[in-house]
């Protein structure tokens, strides 16, 4: 399962949900307040732009923003809401794909660096948003903590989410650090759809490591964008990582 095949016209097609899921307010809102904070008057880079659910309402909050995509559908939903010279956008992968300029923020949201499934690409992640940062300058990352405390003992799979018409249900290949969410969506008929994706999850210390490695230092983490305290009970955590500014 190659990322530009999961992220193909179908699934760009059905990736918004308006007002819902991750568009809802309470969710975008205070990712976006944040963002425009971080960002200041400078310039912000998204790494995985998709079809620009943060992109779109941080410009529209004033701060100028460039992206990076890999898939071709799915910056194509994007251009039904912001042209190229509203929301630039560079078609290539987070690791290696190089944007024009320097940048105040580089941040990347929703989990999106689990969807490079090795160590050495995370890490790549990292240099490259590092490079791309202007002295000061902030690289954010928001992303889900392992939940391998609720495996039962032996068991590879585990149901992180169900709710009428959906079971999240994830697999884990605890030795490689890899695990897969089948996500089965449904309603009354006797069919239902199933879609995958797989990732390479990481602990909040090995992403540490990664932004030492890539000449990064951790300056907060919280347990939202809202600034909530992150502790062992938090399922997922906003870290911001800064480059120091030259001697």
């Amino acid at each position: 399962m190659r990322q530009d095949e999961i992220w193909d016209v179908e699934a760009a097609g059905r990736y918004d949900t308006p007002g819902t899921g991750m568009f809802a307010p309470h969710v975008l809102g205070p990712t976006v307040d944040r963002l425009a904070e971080l960002a200041g008057d400078g310039k912000a880079l998204e790494f995985a732009i998709g079809t620009g659910r943060v992109a779109v309402p941080l410009a529209e909050r004033g701060v100028s923003v460039t992206g990076i995509e890999l898939s071709s559908p799915m910056i194509e939903q994007l251009r039904t809401k912001a042209d190229e010279a509203a929301i630039p956008v560079i078609v290539g992968d987070m690791a290696t794909t190089v944007a024009p300029g320097r940048y105040t923020l580089v941040y990347l949201v929703y989990n999106t660096i689990s969807n490079l499934l090795t160590q050495a690409e995370q890490v790549a992640c990292f240099r490259n948003a590092a490079r791309h940062l202007s002295p000061g300058g902030r690289f954010v990352i928001e992303l889900w903590v392992p939940e391998l405390r609720k495996l039962p003992p032996g068991a590879p799979a585990m149901v992180w989410h169900s709710e009428p018409g959906y079971i999240g249900l994830d697999t884990y290949d605890v030795l490689r650090q890899q695990v897969v969410s089948h996500h089965f969506t449904f309603d009354d008929s006797r069919r239902a759809r199933l879609t995958r994706s797989p990732h390479r999850y990481i602990w909040p210390s090995e992403l540490d490591l990664m932004a030492e490695l890539a000449g990064l230092e951790l300056e907060t983490r919280h347990g939202d964008w809202a600034g909530g305290e992150f502790t062992d009970e938090s399922r997922s955590h906003v870290s911001v990582y800064r480059l120091p500014p030259r001697p």
